[in-house]
């Protein structure tokens, strides 16, 4: 199980000592990466108190707002340019928040997360 809690170990390297076992409300999940594809994929996650979280794991569009003319456009993504997160993202055409994309009306900066949120959201640069 993976627990969001303290460090195992102290900033001296002495390891903690446990007072008591993992509880339930601190689970953690693995990372899910939403990958750049030719069809759509969504995964839905139960949460905690009986919420549901659409999960992104591939999608080839993306909602593109353009600043110039205040409009958004539905566009198809061609590949991942440049992604601050990690350099290998781009080789394996992973999109994560500030990654930079190429779409069909241009460069377009992702804002929303799309592991998280279930859509792929990007302003024009």
């Amino acid at each position: 199980m993976i627990a969001q809690g303290r460090s195992k170990r102290q900033y001296t390297g002495a390891i903690y000592h446990k007072h008591r076992k993992k509880k339930k409300y601190e689970m953690g999940r693995e990372t899910l990466r939403t990958k750049l594809e030719d069809e759509e994929r969504k995964k839905i996650i139960d949460c905690r108190g009986n919420v549901k979280k659409v999960r992104l794991t591939a999608t080839n569009v993306a909602n593109v707002y353009d600043p110039k003319s205040k409009k958004c456009f539905k566009v198809k993504i061609k590949n991942v340019v440049e992604n601050p997160a990690d350099p290998h993202f781009v080789r394996r055409n992973i999109i994560t928040k500030g990654a930079i994309i190429e779409t069909e009306k241009g460069r377009a900066r992702v804002t929303s997360r799309p592991a998280q949120d279930g859509v792929v959201n990007a302003v024009l640069i």
